[in-house]
């Protein structure tokens, strides 16, 4: 193999990995986000994830975020750009409209809809945590996606397994 195949391998092969790192773990924090939204849209919970993690003295582990809720739901997104949030609520309502002619409707239109993009998105995350930071790309945060129309308090449970600091 030529020097030159080993600093610029071919698209779409192994680049390499890193050392492994290995923790027994030792410490299970738990906490509950409340978040109220303005309605549809995107809130970042980044920040708060992050400060969770550094109160409870996270070292090696995983982060892992639950929704407690139907109607909203998590995400991983880029956090650079503001339109690309805009675009992901058309996006969103384009798989699920409000005028398709669902069946439940008992708390509004907007309902039936919201449970579809929350079943599409998911309701929980897990965010690898390395040496005390939210293992997260450059251009990634994390965010309440709340589907339905009018403000709503939601619940974010935040665990934290692993490694102390």
């Amino acid at each position: 193999m030529s020097t030159r195949a080993r600093t610029n391998p071919a698209p779409g092969a192994i680049a390499g990995r890193s050392t492994i790192a290995s923790v027994l773990p030792e410490l299970i924090a738990t906490a509950t986000l409340t978040v109220d939204t303005r309605g549809q849209g995107f809130t970042d919970i980044t920040r708060e994830a992050a400060r969770f993690v550094t109160e409870a003295g996270a070292g090696h582990g995983t982060l892992q975020l639950f929704l407690r809720h139907t109607s909203a739901s998590l995400v991983i997104q880029e956090n650079a750009d503001p339109d690309v949030q805009v675009d992901l609520v058309t996006a969103l309502d384009r798989i699920a409209p409000a005028d398709a002619g669902w069946v439940h409707d008992t708390e509004g239109p907007d309902d039936m809809p919201a449970h579809v993009k929350a079943m599409v998105n998911g309701v929980s995350l897990q965010v690898p945590v390395i040496d005390g930071k939210l293992a997260l790309g450059t251009w990634q945060g994390l965010y309440l996606a709340e589907h339905r129309t009018r403000p709503h308090r939601r619940e974010v449970v935040l665990q934290f397994i692993g490694s102390r600091r």
